[in-house]
């Protein structure tokens, strides 16, 4: 499966659970409803997954942990605040350039309508 069609189903299940849901809960509560709910949907889901990097010729495994990893190619950063902060959308984008992933999603729950909470991150050619 292609990145933007895993990507389409995270939003997608995004919103669901946040019209569920609703705003304001933990970003441990998201998530591993999150990650149940893209399961559902067929795609392997890790969840605060370590990722290596590699750095002068030395390789580091407790470089950073993603929240979710979808189907081995897109970070899911999950927040829950009332506004996102531009060094969030920074840290997505360092994380996608270390794990050599190409597209990420910072979603925060904390909003009151999810599709203002929706940065759609990309880290080279999709």
């Amino acid at each position: 499966m292609h990145e933007n069609e895993i990507g389409t189903i995270v939003v997608d299940s995004a919103v669901h659970l946040h019209r569920d849901l609703g705003p304001g809960l933990l970003e441990s509560v998201y998530e591993v409803a999150l990650a149940a709910k893209l399961r559902k949907h067929g795609l392997s889901v890790e969840r605060q997954q370590s990722i290596r990097f590699e750095y002068e010729g030395q390789q580091f495994d407790e470089g950073f942990r993603a929240d979710l990893v979808v189907a081995g190619k897109v970070i899911v950063e999950l927040k829950s605040v009332e506004k996102v902060h531009p060094a969030h959308r920074k840290q997505l984008l360092t994380y996608l350039r270390l794990s050599g992933l190409k597209l990420g999603y910072l979603l925060n729950f904390g909003e009151n309508l999810m599709k203002d909470g929706i940065t759609r991150v990309i880290h080279g050619n999709l």
